[in-house]
C-alpha cells in the first residue's frame, strides 16, 4: 500500500530520532521511480543534517558493479581526515572509520540504488547493520525492487534488516501533484496544471519538477522541453539495463513495433520492461513514450554509430518479419545505409508507394540512397533517372545535378528508352539543347539498326514537332505488330501511353484543331485516373493550351483551376506552376487582366526563375501582357529583362514571349521593334515548318504594328494571308483579324466587318477585345453621322475596358470622346433594380443599350415596335431612369443573348 510523502519522513523521523538516542536502525526505501526514492532519500538527508547529522552519501550506479568496494569507498570520502583514509578492506576497518566519524555527532550513512551497489561493498554494510544498534547511526537505502538484484540473499537480507522501516514510493495522486506544485506555481495555477501535469510525468517528482522548469521558461507553453527529456534521460540511466535496451528499442522501432520485434532488438523481454518503464512514469500503459520528445531524446542520447546500427538490425528484422516496404525504408535511410542484397528493391518500392501516395520529396530520399547503394551500374542509371524526375517534380533546378552522370548512362547504353526519354526531355527544359539532340540521335541511329520506327519513338518526334520543332524529325509509321494465327496483329503496350496521347494531341494540331479541341477534352478526363505517369503532365499541358486557342476558354480556365489543385495535393510545385501559367494566358485570352496578373506572379513564387528552364517564356508572356494592357509598363519592361536561355527560341515557349514582346513594343508607341517581334514570330515558324499558335497570331500582330507605320497595303496583305488561312473561319483570331481589317476600309464596310468581329470575340470570351471592337465601331458610327448609336456603342467599350481593367485602352477611348456622361457609374439602386427585369425586357434594353432603333431591335427580336417600346417603358420605371441614354453600361453583356 502506497503510503502518503508525510507521513513516510515521520516514519524516517523516527529512525533519526532512535539513532539521537545510540539506537541505530536501518530503513528501506523501495519503489520503481528513481526520482521518487531520490527524493524522498534527499528530504529526510536535508532535515537530518539541519538536526546534526553528519551525512556520508554514496550514489550507486551500473558501471560501479564491477568495482570492488566502489560504494564504500565513496562513504569513507566523506569521513574527512577523521576517517582512517579513503579504503577499507573488511568490516571491522570500516566500522572503525565509522566509530572515529561518530564521535563529532551522529551519522546518516545514505545509500541511493543499492541495487547497483557491488557485491563486497553490500556484505560489509549489511554486516554492520547489527552493530548499529548500539550507536548513534542511521542507515537509509534506496533500491528499485524491480531490477533484478546483484545477490538475491543479500536483498532478502537488506529487506529483513529494515523490518517495519521498509517505505514503498510510488508516483503522486492528483492530490500530491498539486500540493507539489503550488509552492513553486501557485495554488490556483497548480490545480488548473494538475491534469496536464500529472498525464504526462506519470506523478514522478522528479519529472513533475523538470516540466514546471519547462512551463517556466516557455512562459506557459504546455509542451515538454529540453528540462523534462533529461529528466527522463537521467531516469533510464539510472534504472536497469534492461528496461534502458528497450526503451531505445521502443525509440527506434515506434509506437506501432510488434513485441517481437521490440524483444529482438532490445535482447530482452518486452513485459517486464514496460512494466518498469510504466511504472517510473516513462511510458504509457500500452508500452508508448507519454510525450514524442521523450522518443527523439532517447534516439539523440545514442552516439551516431550505435544508433546507425540499430537502425540496421530494425530494417532486417523488419525485413524477415514481412513488414511493409516503407517501414523497412525507414530505418534504412535512417542508418544511412542498404548494404543487404534485399535493401535496394525495398528502397525503390518504398518509392513508389511515396509517390502514389503525393510525397515525392519522400520518394527522392528512397531513390537517392537506393541508387548511392545499388552495384550494379545499369540499375544505379535507371534509379538516376527516375530520382532526376522525382525531383523534377518538386523542382527542375535540383534536378539538373543529375543530368551530366544521366547523360555519361546513355552515352555508355545503360538507359533504357524511357529513361533516355525522360532524360531528353529534361534536358531540353533546361536549354541543353545540344546534348539532347546527341542523345536523340543515338536513339535514331538504334532505330535506324532495328530497320523498324517504334511506337514510342514516333510519339517522341511527334511531340518534339510541338514542343522542339527544331529538334523533330517527321515521324514514320511504326512497324506493324506480329500477325497472330488468326489473322490478327498483336496489340503492342506502349512504355508511355501519356506520351502517346501528347504525341496524337500534337499531331491533331497540325492537321484539324477543332478535332484537336475535342481530343484535348477526353485526354483531360482520363488524366485523373493516371497520378504516376512520367508524361501525365506533360499531356495535360498540350491539352490546356490546345482549349485555350481553340477558344474554349472557359473550360480551360476551370481545368486549370482543378489540375493546379490536384498538383498541390501531390505535392508537385512543378506541375502547380505551370498549371498557373497557363492559366495566366487564358486570364489573358479572356481580357481578365488582374487575374492573369496574380496567377502569373503565383507561377513565379511557386517555382523560381531559374528553375523553369526554356519553360519561362509561359508565365513571363502572361505577365507582360497583362501588366502592359493595365499600364503597368515599367512592371512589363521588369519582366521583359528577365533573363531567359537562349534556347526559349529554339522551343514554342519562345513564341509567346515573342508575341508578348511585340504587344509592349505596340502599347509603348516601339511599333518598328514590335513589327519586328511578329515577324521573327513567323520567320521561325516557318522554318520549323510548323504553324505553332501563341497568345496572339502573329500576322494580326504584325498587321496591327504595320497600320500604326502606316503602312496600309503591308496591313491589308498580312490580315488577308491570317483569314485566308486553314481554320480561320471563326473564333478569336479571325475577329481580331475583321477588326484590323476594317481599319483599312471605308466606314460601311468597316462596320460589317467589326459586327461580325464582334460576335465572333463574344464567343470566344475576349473581353478586351471586345472593348476594342466596340471602340472602334463607335468611331465609326460617329463618322457616318449617327452619334447616338456611336454614343452607345462608346460607354459599352468604355464600361468593358474598366472591368478588364484596361486603363491605356480606357483613357484612349476617353480622349477620343467628347461624351461628357461616359464616365457616370450608376447608383446602386439602380443596379439593384435591374434584377427585377424580365427575361424580354433585359433582351430589349440590352439591345437599345447597343444603340438599336426600336424598329431594328422589333426585327431582330420577332416581335412588333410597339411591343419594344412597351417593354422599354417597363425597363424606365423599374430602373427610375427617364430615357434611352441613362440605360446603365452594364445591361451590355447581355446583347449578346439577345442578338
Amino acid at each position: 500500500m502506497l503510503v502518503e510523502r508525510e507521513e513516510q519522513l515521520g516514519r524516517l523521523r523516527r529512525v533519526q530520532e532512535a539513532a539521537l538516542a545510540g539506537r541505530g536502525r536501518t530503513a528501506l526505501i523501495e519503489g520503481p521511480s528513481a526520482s521518487g526514492r531520490t527524493e524522498l532519500l534527499n528530504t529526510f538527508a536535508d532535515r537530518a543534517e539541519e538536526a546534526g547529522f553528519r551525512l556520508l552519501h554514496a550514489i550507486c550506479s551500473r558501471p560501479e558493479r564491477t568495482h570492488a568496494h566502489g560504494v564504500v569507498t565513496q562513504l569513507l570520502r566523506y569521513a574527512g581526515p577523521a576517517g582512517h583514509g579513503t579504503t577499507a578492506h573488511s568490516a571491522d576497518d570500516l566500522w572503525a572509520a565509522l566509530l572515529d566519524h561518530s564521535a563529532e555527532g551522529p551519522v546518516l550513512i545514505a545509500v541511493d540504488d543499492v541495487q547497483h551497489a557491488d557485491e563486497p561493498s553490500l556484505r560489509m554494510l549489511l554486516h554492520l547493520a547489527h552493530r548499529l544498534r548500539s550507536a548513534p547511526m542511521a542507515m537509509v537505502f534506496t533500491d528499485n525492487t524491480d531490477v533484478a538484484p546483484v545477490n538475491l540473499q543479500l536483498r532478502a537480507e537488506l529487506v529483513r534488516q529494515a523490518g517495519p522501516d521498509r517505505l514503498k514510493v510510488g508516483p503522486l495522486g492528483e492530490a500530491g501533484v498539486t500540493a507539489f506544485l503550488s509552492p513553486r506555481l501557485g495554488p490556483e495555477t497548480a490545480r488548473r496544471l494538475t491534469p496536464y501535469f500529472r498525464a504526462t510525468t506519470g506523478g514522478i517528482p522528479l519529472l513533475l519538477s523538470s516540466l514546471a522548469d519547462d512551463w517556466e521558461a516557455s512562459d506557459g507553453d504546455e509542451s515538454v522541453g529540453p528540462s523534462y527529456c533529461l529528466a527522463v534521460l537521467s531516469c533510464l540511466h539510472r534504472g536497469d539495463e534492461a528496461a534502458l535496451a528497450l526503451a531505445r528499442a521502443l525509440a527506434v522501432l515506434g509506437p506501432d513495433a510488434a513485441d517481437d520485434t521490440v524483444a529482438a532488438l532490445a535482447d530482452v523481454p518486452v513485459e517486464p520492461g514496460v512494466r518498469v518503464l510504466t511504472a517510473a512514469g516513462l511510458l504509457l500503459s500500452d508500452g508508448g513514450f507519454r510525450e514524442p520528445g521523450v522518443r527523439q531524446a532517447v534516439l539523440d542520447d545514442l552516439a551516431p554509430r550505435t544508433l546507425a546500427a540499430l537502425h540496421r538490425r530494425a530494417a532486417g528484422l523488419l525485413y524477415d518479419g514481412g513488414a511493409p516496404a516503407g517501414q523497412v525504408a525507414r530505418h534504412l535511410l535512417a542508418a544511412g545505409r542498404a548494404d543487404e542484397p534485399w535493401a535496394v528493391q525495398v528502397l525503390l518500392e518504398a518509392a513508389d508507394h511515396e509517390l502514389l501516395a503525393d510525397r515525392p520529396d519522400a520518394a527522392a530520399v528512397c531513390l537517392e540512397l537506393a541508387q548511392r547503394s545499388s552495384g550494379d551500374l545499369t540499375e544505379r542509371a535507371e534509379i538516376l533517372a527516375r530520382l532526376a524526375h522525382t525531383e523534377f517534380l518538386s523542382d527542375p533546378a535540383p534536378a539538373a545535378r543529375s543530368l551530366p552522370q544521366l547523360v555519361t548512362a546513355d552515352r555508355a547504353g545503360r538507359l533504357r528508352f524511357a529513361e533516355s526519354v525522360l532524360l531528353i526531355r529534361q534536358l531540353l527544359w533546361h536549354g541543353r539543347n545540344a546534348e539532347a539532340a546527341e542523345a536523340l540521335e543515338r536513339l535514331r541511329t538504334a532505330a535506324t539498326a532495328r530497320g523498324a520506327v517504334s511506337g514510342e519513338q514516333s510519339d517522341l518526334e511527334q511531340w518534339l514537332g510541338w514542343a522542339h520543332p527544331q529538334l523533330a524529325r517527321p515521324a514514320r509509321t511504326p512497324v506493324p505488330g506480329p500477325r497472330r494465327p488468326g489473322g490478327g496483329s498483336v496489340v503492342t503496350l506502349r512504355s508511355e501511353p501519356w506520351l502517346e496521347r501528347a504525341a496524337a494531341l500534337a499531331g491533331e494540331l497540325a492537321r484539324d484543331r477543332q478535332v484537336a479541341v475535342e481530343r484535348a477534352e477526353h485526354v483531360l478526363w482520363d488524366l485523373r485516373l493516371s497520378r504516376s505517369a512520367y508524361w501525365s503532365e506533360e499531356a495535360a499541358l498540350l491539352a490546356l493550351l490546345t482549349l485555350a486557342h481553340g477558344d474554349r476558354t472557359d473550360s480551360a480556365a476551370e481545368w486549370c483551376e482543378r489540375l493546379a489543385l490536384d498538383a498541390a495535393e501531390r505535392a508537385t510545385p512543378t506541375w502547380q506552376a505551370v498549371f498557373q501559367a497557363v492559366r495566366a494566358t487564358v486570364a489573358v485570352r479572356q481580357g481578365d487582366l488582374a487575374a492573369a496578373f496574380e496567377r502569373g506572379r503565383l507561377a513565379l513564387e511557386l517555382l523560381p526563375a531559374k528553375s523553369w528552364g526554356v519553360a519561362i517564356g509561359l508565365p513571363l508572356s502572361g505577365l507582360i501582357v497583362a501588366t502592359t494592357r493595365m499600364g503597368r509598363y515599367d512592371e512589363a519592361l521588369r519582366h521583359l529583362s528577365q533573363a531567359v536561355p537562349s534556347a526559349m527560341y529554339e522551343s514554342w515557349y519562345g513564341l509567346p514571349f515573342l508575341q508578348a514582346r511585340g504587344i509592349h513594343h505596340l502599347a509603348t508607341h516601339h511599333h518598328r521593334a514590335a513589327l519586328g517581334d511578329f515577324l521573327s514570330c513567323g520567320e521561325l515558324q516557318r522554318q520549323w515548318g510548323v504553324q505553332g499558335f501563341g497568345p496572339l497570331p502573329w500576322r494580326a500582330g504584325a498587321a496591327e504594328a504595320c497600320i500604326q507605320l502606316g503602312n496600309m497595303d503591308r496591313a491589308k496583305q498580312l490580315v488577308h494571308e491570317q483569314l485566308s488561312r486553314p481554320g480561320a473561319s471563326g473564333g478569336r483570331a479571325r475577329g481580331i483579324a475583321l477588326r484590323l481589317y476594317a481599319a483599312t476600309c471605308a466606314p460601311g464596310r468597316g462596320l460589317q466587318l467589326l459586327n461580325e468581329a464582334l460576335e465572333l470575340l463574344e464567343s470566344a470570351g475576349d473581353r478586351f477585345e471586345q472593348a476594342r471592337v466596340l471602340g472602334d465601331m463607335s468611331r465609326l458610327y460617329n463618322a457616318v453621322g449617327e452619334q447616338r448609336r456611336a454614343r452607345m456603342l462608346f460607354r459599352q467599350s468604355l464600361h468593358v475596358a474598366k472591368a478588364c481593367g484596361a486603363q491605356p485602352l480606357a483613357q484612349e477611348l476617353l480622349a477620343g470622346s467628347a461624351d461628357g456622361e461616359a464616365d457616370r457609374v450608376p447608383p446602386p439602386e439602380t443596379r439593384g433594380a435591374a434584377g427585377g427585369l424580365t427575361g424580354s425586357e433585359t433582351r430589349v434594353a440590352s439591345l437599345a443599350v447597343m444603340g438599336y432603333t426600336n424598329r431594328e431591335i422589333a426585327a431582330k427580336l420577332y416581335v412588333t415596335p410597339s411591343t419594344v417600346e412597351q417593354h422599354l417603358t417597363r425597363v424606365y420605371r423599374k430602373l427610375r431612369i427617364q430615357r434611352r441614354q441613362d440605360l446603365p453600361s452594364f445591361l451590355w453583356p447581355n446583347a449578346s443573348k439577345a442578338g
